[in-house]
């Protein structure tokens, strides 16, 4: 016999309210303040002079892809965060010296890329150079100049937008945004369309297509009781042996109805308020992951930290109608990270044990731009990051300045530099795309030389 109608009542609200809560037309929205907008383009002080300079010197010189099409320009994220930590001129020109060592010049794509064309070639890195004179070509020739006009319309606008990948390539894409918001910087905003197009991936279709979404018998409010579940998962032990850069992008391939059973589990009904606990999650997830007394910090886990970062500052720039999307689209990519790196327990308790006491934050920052890894574009980026998260939500509980505290004394990241381009590599070319052919066989043979002798901190 079957239920009652009575007994579907539940499992019907269920589904009502999580499908309401993404639709387009109700628009559920995180409005939060902008942080300060630096427009370094017309800044008079030497300072800011000197970082538009640098910035400007990066976009000519530099592409924002290099090392076989594997590894991210960090140049304009370690320079854009060190100048909010206070870093002065000679500081940043030794920050832009440092890392120019390991970056490598443009070099011709196969061909030019066109108004026609341009999503043809979308998710191939060789073009990187077109798709940035792309992108452009629009800025100067249709758009006066005008960058946001350009991102609007590539971003936020047409069928598959651009802003439904932007977690591909451990989201550089959005972090690069973001950067471009903050400074109000053309540069930056085009190297951001260029790393959107070039690093576009599978990733786009659980945005784009809303099959994806589905409700959940298991809805939560709190994103930590997902982590917790996830964590507790009988069905993802065994999966992976050892943490792996290239784990996220099999966990998609062989275990994708896994993780979108977690993904779909966080129900968001109160979008600023989970907002600022997923921020308190990202935090989390990098150092209340560390066990007491160690030194390492997970390299991926990093970018969990800073991408969550680059969403806040978003945020008050993105068509609301996106603003839940990228907020799962970020969580999405810390689920893959966390269980591909194993799932840690996030416990805070060592992190609570070590607090910076009067040091405050102005110690982070000295450390961070005067330390001995001033020059490390992730270890300044999460630094930053965990300050403004501070700075948004408050810090009554000292957590976030404690953890950043953590991290200026001990940074060490526990990573595989091997794994790390593996990763960057599988993520990119899962499900035999085509453009990867040609490269796949050079990638085997190459990886582990070529990181024995170049290791640095992407």
């Amino acid at each position: 016999m079957s239920a009652p109608m009575i007994a579907w009542v539940p499992v019907v609200n269920r589904a009502y309210r999580f499908l309401t809560s993404f639709s387009l037309e109700s628009h559920p929205s995180i409005n939060i303040p902008s942080v300060e907008i630096h427009d370094v383009e017309t800044a008079p002080e030497k300072r800011a002079r000197t970082l538009k300079h640098l910035l400007k010197a990066n976009h000519v010189n530099f592409s924002i892809l290099f090392h076989d099409l594997q590894f991210d320009n960090h140049m304009a994220h370690i320079l854009c965060s060190s100048y909010l930590l206070g870093a002065n001129e000679d500081q940043l020109s030794h920050i832009y010296t440092e890392m120019s060592k390991t970056l490598e010049e443009w070099t011709d794509s196969p061909a030019e890329i066109t108004d026609q064309d341009w999503r043809q070639f979308l998710g191939d890195r060789r073009y990187q150079r077109a798709y940035v004179d792309f992108f452009e070509d629009e800025l100067a020739l249709k758009h006066d100049y005008d960058w946001k006009i350009v991102v609007k319309e590539f971003f936020f606008e047409g069928e598959n937008p651009l802003i439904n990948c932007v977690i591909s390539g451990l989201g550089h894409p959005l972090i690069q945004l973001g950067y471009a918001f903050e400074f109000s910087s053309k540069e930056i905003a085009m190297e951001a369309l260029g790393l959107a197009a070039t690093c576009y991936n599978h990733l786009h279709k659980y945005s784009d297509d809303p099959s994806y979404t589905k409700p959940s018998e298991k809805s939560t409010t709190s994103i930590f009781e997902v982590l917790h579940r996830i964590g507790a998962d009988k069905r993802l032990d065994g999966i992976f042996k050892d943490k792996n850069g290239s784990n996220s992008s099999y966990l998609f391939e062989h275990h994708e109805s896994l993780v979108l059973e977690h993904w779909n589990s966080w129900a968001i009904e109160d979008p600023i308020k989970q907002f600022e606990e997923s921020q308190k999650a990202a935090a989390a997830l990098l150092v209340a992951t560390v066990a007491d007394g160690a030194e390492d910090f997970d390299f991926f886990l990093v970018h969990i930290l800073t991408s969550s970062h680059a969403a806040r500052i978003l945020l008050p720039f993105v068509p609301k109608k996106f603003h839940v999307g990228v907020v799962r689209q970020w969580f999405l990519l810390a689920i893959a990270v966390y269980i591909g790196q194993l799932r840690p327990k996030i416990d805070w308790a060592p992190v609570e044990k070590a607090s910076v006491g009067d040091k405050g934050w102005k110690y982070v920052a000295h450390k961070a731009v005067t330390g001995p890894h001033a020059a490390d574009a992730h270890y300044v980026k999460a630094l930053r990051a965990m300050k403004e998260a501070a700075s948004t939500w408050g810090d009554a509980d000292g957590q976030y300045v404690s953890a950043a505290g953590v991290m200026a004394v001990q940074r060490r990241y526990e990573r595989d530099e091997a794994a790390t381009f593996k990763w960057e590599f599988t993520a990119m070319y899962l499900h035999n795309d085509p453009h990867s052919w040609g490269l796949r066989e050079s990638f085997e043979k190459s990886i582990i030389s070529r990181h024995r002798n170049h290791k640095r901190a992407i």
